[in-house]
């Protein structure tokens, strides 16, 4: 059987204080992928703009104010190098790994050609494509 492995992205509404990042994260959109991921996926992790890859369980985080949502490329190329080491350290990228990425352009458009140039993995995007408003209304539709 090929694992499937929710890559959700993080927003920038989070809690106050110190979380678990599985908690963090307030955000209806951040719910409604969360929801999704931990229904539809074998397991998900979170994809980070200031920490990169977080398992969901880990230790509590600070809030922070990071975003790559208009970054450069350069500073997107850096975190999705980062993130690629972080997933092939975390066994992410093993040959029959299906990875499904829930985040938008500014999150995987550098981080997709590293992984797609992992031998054996496959990925897609589920809302590739779409508007925000889009998006959110196909995770809606899929909540149940």
């Amino acid at each position: 059987m090929t694992p499937e492995i929710g890559l959700v992205s993080c927003v920038k509404t989070k809690q106050d204080s110190p979380a678990k990042p599985r908690d963090l994260y307030t955000s209806d959109y951040y719910r409604k992928m969360r929801s999704y991921a931990e229904k539809e996926h074998d397991e998900w992790w979170i994809l980070s703009a200031k920490h990169g890859l977080l398992d969901p369980d880990g230790p509590p985080i600070e809030p922070y104010d990071e975003t790559l949502t208009g970054a450069r490329v350069a500073k997107k190329r850096d975190w999705a190098e980062k993130v690629y080491q972080e997933l092939e350290a975390a066994g992410l990228l093993e040959p029959g790994v299906h990875l499904v990425i829930h985040a938008g352009q500014d999150y995987y458009g550098e981080l997709l050609p590293k992984i797609r140039d992992s031998e054996g993995v496959s990925v897609e995007i589920p809302t590739e494509g779409l508007a925000f408003g889009e998006t959110l209304s196909w995770y809606k539709e899929r909540d149940n």
